[in-house]
């Protein structure tokens, strides 16, 4: 029998249930205060009426360990670091930072959700990360446990919220197990919480996946596939999908009806026409608003942000970027923020890839595990592309209580979070699926790699996925490397033409390359070259011909990629130093608790290496740099190498108007000799020294003079921004420093200072980048290392910032920021 239209149509819409109708209620914000804390086991502390008026009111994101006290008994390890060659256990001091992060650590808070009605409205608690074994419960019950600390997830908690529009109370216990890291990981709810609320119909988290599957200067096409839940299979549903620029300009829409079937999204194609195409130099930046009606009716309103762009891997020719031959200059990263602990801060992230952006690096791989989410978001709009990494163990251990022992149930759950959460960031250009993991040498390791690569190529057919590998030999021999789209190799330079050579894909990717050493303004003598140099200080010399027994100096890397197509550029080791791993100075060697691989400080200052890589990195800008600084008191007349770091091919070096004689670039020489201008026989003369650059012809290009600073006079602040806003966000960066009469950098001065903080903002903490001073961050007073330290300060309100540094026998200094 058939149905008249119009009934057809009633009846459709009566089999339909009517929370489908309820007006748009998304809504999203982030559960930023009003949460009490407190350390270690506390039973009942899940339950509903439990008493925790007595804990420590934080806000989130909150670090709980990174307030310390430093201590080398702190996650004390005796181990052998297989991945650094290592066949005896050793005493591994300040491996993890010295901080406390082990342990029990309990956050709780009340919240409300306005007008709830679970007929018509879905509630999730999200976590871009919690630092570990998270157990989460609302009102008592208990709703879920997600043990991967650096991953983010989800719980729909519906069904626990309170029907009465009473409050709803949460808790989260979370645990870090010792020798659970291999540096330090922090601890607590160190990234962002958001509670969202959804009609119960509704586009769900991470539901949405956006394609540029044809680009080019006329014109994109743009692939909009959206997930609906909570709707019956076969319903019809009208999707309206506007695409608007950065500057809110509509540039094209589509509007259709489609059925749900088979589990299958909603898809849609789009032309965007002259495109703005996103790179590192032109991040451009897409907006995809999505609406979805039911019978005429909004349901639910979903954006997206995207940019377009086109990705490509070519044999022997490398990687392609719009077209464009171009090398990685990357940097891997950890995700602490030095003296703010792992307790993620917008400003802060984005002063770091600020910092590495302006030395020519052009993307960051994010070692090695999920990212915060605020680091890929920055990453698309300031320009620098990602590698974004999941696992640093698989099923095989490195640390006794690592990731393995929730592999095979967990795997897969992260790695979707992972890809489903940045598969439309623009920046994202390749996932990586481990580091350095032991089973790249297991005879079925291959297995476990497919196993995690199919899911990436399930969730995103559009990228490929790379490991670091660091034992060359199995991974050539057992398949492990061919298996895997883009082979990544850690260091072992000699290795790349080899691996080019049995390789199907003709390609090779220095995943982590360098671990050169160095602590900024720290140098000693006699200048060599070194692996695995220790010194007395427990510094390593800035000088930067120091490396690590399984790595090299950047020259090896410059070289590679300017010598062969095939190779596809380079992720240094690394950006910044960060809490851990002390290299070389690793094995019973308290105080040393922070890395000195980092291309910069722990406090945000520029090594001596910064200037190397931008002179490589970014040749279109002036470099013109003189190591070491000149104050050697008792060296007089003694051998004391001056190098300089620039963009021009040759310079003239001048001690206290004496040529030195000039020195040329030349690929006759050493590699360092390729890319960097060496005097090592100068001696030393207390006065000026000057160096005068000449460009490719010859021609008198830039000239640059440093110094002998004279007695200590005063304090010298430098704000890196005189204007801060206040969104509970934003942090004032202030190099502090201890200056001669003239102004210049004493770059010996190691005395303490103090500081004071009035007016619209408050002390936040204080860091020097010496790897080994075990000051506390978050205490107004430490010691300069070479003469130089950087102060954090946290705008409250609107007005005029007051700060004051004191130090004995010096000159106070002060400054203000304005903060808006």
């Amino acid at each position: 029998m058939r149905f008249p239209l119009a009934i057809s149509c009633l009846l459709l819409v009566a089999c339909i249930p009517s929370f489908i109708f309820a007006q748009n209620t998304r809504k999203s914000w982030p559960l930023e205060e009003g949460w009490k804390f407190s350390k270690g086991e506390q039973e009942g502390a899940f339950k509903k009426d439990f008493d925790d008026g007595a804990w420590e009111a934080v806000s989130v994101p909150h670090d709980w360990a990174i307030y310390g006290p430093f201590d080398e008994n702190n996650d004390l390890q005796i181990v052998a670091v297989s991945q650094n060659g290592e066949k005896v256990a050793t005493k591994k001091t300040g491996r993890t930072g010295g901080l406390p992060y082990m342990g029990v650590g309990w956050y709780r808070r009340t919240f409300e959700v306005p007008d709830f009605d679970p007929e018509i409205k879905r509630v999730k608690l999200v976590f871009d990360g919690a630092m570990s074994e998270a157990q989460v419960y609302v009102n008592g019950e208990k709703v879920g446990f997600w043990p991967y600390g650096y991953n983010s997830f989800y719980f729909d908690v519906t069904d626990y919220l309170n029907t009465d529009g009473a409050e709803n109370q949460l808790a989260v216990r979370l645990e870090n197990k010792e020798q659970s890291s291999r540096w330090y990981p922090g601890a607590g709810l160190y990234r962002n919480v958001h509670l969202q609320v959804t009609p119960k119909t509704h586009v769900p988290i991470w539901g949405t996946f956006v394609t540029t599957p044809h680009v080019s200067g006329e014109y994109a096409s743009v692939n909009v596939k959206t997930e609906v839940k909570n709707v019956p299979e076969g319903t019809d549903i009208t999707i309206k999908t506007i695409i608007t620029d950065a500057a809110g300009k509509e540039v094209t829409q589509k509007e259709n009806t489609q059925k749900l079937n088979h589990g299958r999204p909603l898809e849609q194609f789009l032309t965007v026409n002259d495109p703005l195409l996103w790179s590192p130099e032109t991040p451009q930046l897409y907006f995809a608003k999505s609406t979805i009606s039911i019978d005429g009716k909004e349901i639910d309103e979903f954006t997206t942000r995207f940019g377009i762009r086109k990705i490509e891997f070519i044999a022997d020719k490398g990687f392609f970027l719009n077209g464009k031959q171009r090398k990685f200059q990357g940097v891997n990263l950890h995700h602490d923020l030095g003296p703010l602990g792992a307790a993620v801060n917008r400003s802060a992230i984005k002063r770091q890839l600020r910092l590495m952006k302006d030395m020519g690096a052009d993307a960051i791989r994010t070692s090695h595990n999920m990212p915060a989410p605020e680091l890929v978001a920055l990453c698309d709009e300031m320009g620098l592309m990602v590698m974004v990494e999941s696992f640093d163990e698989w099923d095989v251990a490195k640390c006794k209580n690592g990731y393995h022992r929730f592999f095979e149930e967990w795997a897969e759950k992260d790695l979707v979070n992972m890809v489903r959460h940045y598969r439309n960031n623009p920046s994202v250009v390749m996932w990586s699926i481990g580091n350095e993991v032991p089973t790249q040498c297991s005879a079925d390791g291959y297995k476990v790699a497919k196993f995690l690569q199919d899911i990436c190529h399930r969730e995103d057919p559009t990228r490929l996925v790379t490991a670091g590998m660091d034992r060359i030999s199995c991974v050539l021999d057992n398949g492990f490397a061919a298996m895997i789209d883009v082979t990544g190799f850690n260091y072992r330079t000699h290795r790349y033409q080899e691996g080019y050579e049995k390789l199907p894909h003709s390609l090779v990717l220095g995943s982590e390359t360098g671990s050169t050493v160095s602590s900024r303004g720290v140098y000693h003598f006699p200048v060599e070259k070194g692996a695995q140099v220790i010194h007395d200080d427990q510094q390593s010399s800035a000088y930067g011909l120091e490396y690590c027994s399984w790595s090299n100096l950047p020259e090896d890397d410059f070289a590679l990629a300017e010598d062969y197509d095939w190779t596809l550029g380079q992720f240094v080791w690394t950006g910044f130093d960060y809490l851990g791993e002390p290299t070389p100075y690793d094995t019973d060697a308290w105080p040393n608790h922070s890395s000195m691989f980092g291309i910069v400080d722990l406090a945000g200052i520029p090594k001596d290496r910064y200037y190397l890589y931008k002179s490589v990195w970014k040749p279109e800008e002036e470099t013109l740099h003189i190591l070491p600084h000149w104050n050697w008191e008792g060296r007089e007349g003694k051998k004391t190498p001056v190098f300089v770091y620039t963009n021009y091919p040759s310079a003239e070096l001048f001690i206290n108007g004496k040529s030195q004689g000039k020195k040329t670039k030349t690929k006759e020489g050493s590699l360092q000799e390729r890319y960097r201008l060496m005097w090592m026989d100068v001696a030393y003369l207390p006065g000026e020294v000057k160096v005068i650059a000449y460009d490719d012809k010859g021609h008198r290009a830039a000239e640059k003079v440093l110094s002998t600073a004279g007695k200590a006079h005063h304090i010298k602040l430098v704000p890196e921004k005189e204007k801060v806003s206040v969104d509970g966000q934003e942090l004032a960066f202030v190099r502090v420093q201890v200056v001669d009469k003239e102004g210049r950098v004493c770059p010996t001065d190691q005395r303490s200072l103090s500081f004071t903080v009035e007016g619209a903002g408050s002390f936040k903490a204080v860091a020097n980048g010496d790897p080994t001073s075990v000051e506390l961050f978050h205490k107004p007073s430490m010691k300069v290392f070479n003469g130089q330290l950087t102060l954090i300060v946290s705008p409250e309100n609107a007005g005029k910032i007051h700060v004051k540094a004191t130090g004995k026998g010096l000159r106070k200094g002060e400054e203000t920021i304005e903060a808006y």
